[in-house]
């Protein structure tokens, strides 16, 4: 782990996936954060120009995933502004020695973790909580003539998805027709 500034980033086993963890200053009143700042971020190895900046609103149970873009590939700062979700990144470059390999880690509210994805990973998330508001911030315009995925539960990947008491998870219909990721 590396502290920069108000941060703290920890690397992860699939390389340039790091999960980042701001200083809060809290006092009486509330807290405050960073949440991100450029040249701090760029001595810690991410060097990303925010081109657009998403937000989602998901209830429990809601599985989004798992995208990515081939010819536009995003970058992307994902994190919690409310409620709790398992956030997930697999390795989809070419060559890559961690090639369809997984990375999931919980942020929430209350954790205030951010998950930096770097281009050429697939991205998704289950919502734990009653509901979750999840903020993107991407290094690329979307291209969604460009976008493609694998389904959420591909056996090849081995996701351990938290699904609670087994329950099978909320998917739009766009994500239920995903096939497995193509080795």
């Amino acid at each position: 782990m590396d502290k920069i500034g108000t941060f703290t980033f920890a690397k992860t086993e699939l390389e340039g996936l790091m999960i980042i963890e701001p200083h809060i200053f809290s006092d009486p009143r509330g807290y405050f954060m960073e949440g991100f700042h450029y040249d701090i971020f760029k001595k810690a190895g991410i060097d990303i120009q925010v081109r657009q900046m998403n937000m989602s609103q998901s209830v429990q149970g809601v599985l989004r995933g798992m995208h990515y873009q081939e010819k536009y590939p995003q970058a992307k700062l994902v994190k919690v502004l409310r409620g709790e979700i398992f956030d997930v990144a697999v390795d989809v470059r070419k060559g890559s020695s961690t090639y369809g390999r997984w990375f999931g880690a919980i942020l929430s509210e209350e954790n205030k973790k951010q998950l930096f994805i770097p281009r050429g990973f697939a991205h998704g998330f289950l919502v734990l909580s009653e509901k979750a508001e999840f903020l993107y911030m991407v290094d690329n315009d979307y291209h969604p003539e460009d976008e493609v995925g694998f389904i959420w539960n591909d056996p090849s990947i081995g996701i351990k998805w938290p699904l609670m008491d087994g329950m099978t998870p909320l998917l739009s219909d766009k994500d239920r027709l995903l096939k497995p990721l193509e080795r």
